[in-house]
């Protein structure tokens, strides 16, 4: 049993009978009432986020979260199939239990496979990948105003804004996170 003061952020955790994931806490006290800590928890069953406040000292049961390198095969319609590094088992995960960062997925891109309660969840991809622009319009000469951003295809589908300089060709890094440019990739990519 783990209680609100093991609270940190990554933390997984049994509430009502639902798995949570703590992205974010806070611990509040006011000067006449009871400790309460706010947590932003996602939903490890439907990635849904929420926030929710639970009273200091409340107890919880502690789910057993394992981590496997994946890599990234193929799409399968609306499923993603990755391989497991260990035992080559190929495993299907829905696109949309994914979310957003389905977008950045590359053939034999390495990823994490999230296991709770030895049950794939989740899966976890990189901080930054790095992708080809495949199509954008050209820059103009003395086009040079800080902050000028010009839209981008990749190479996976995903339109970015990138900078005015980027031409068509070009890798660059991309947040997998919020999903904007980073800057070029560097050569040993």
């Amino acid at each position: 049993m783990i209680s609100t003061s093991d609270f940190h952020n990554g933390l997984v955790f049994e509430d009502d009978g639902q798995i949570w994931e703590i992205l974010t806490y806070q611990h509040h006290r006011k000067s006449q009432s009871a400790a309460v800590y706010r947590t932003t928890l996602r939903s490890l069953a439907t990635g849904s986020v929420c926030e929710k406040s639970y009273a200091s000292g409340t107890k919880f049961r502690e789910v057993p979260v394992t981590k496997r390198e994946k890599q990234y095969i193929y799409a399968e319609g609306d499923k993603a199939v990755f391989m497991d590094m260990e035992t080559y088992e190929q495993v299907s995960f829905p696109k949309e239990k994914l979310g957003p960062q389905a977008r950045f997925l590359r053939e034999n891109m390495q990823v994490l496979g999230v296991y709770v309660d030895e049950k794939l969840t989740n899966i976890e991809l990189p901080a930054n990948v790095v992708l080809t622009v495949v199509s954008t319009v050209p820059g103009v000469k003395g086009d040079s105003v800080a902050n000028m951003v010009k839209p981008a295809t990749l190479d996976t589908g995903l339109e970015i804004n990138v900078p005015l300089f980027i031409k068509e060709g070009e890798k660059i890094s991309v947040d997998t996170r919020s999903g904007q440019y980073i800057g070029r990739a560097k050569d040993e990519e």
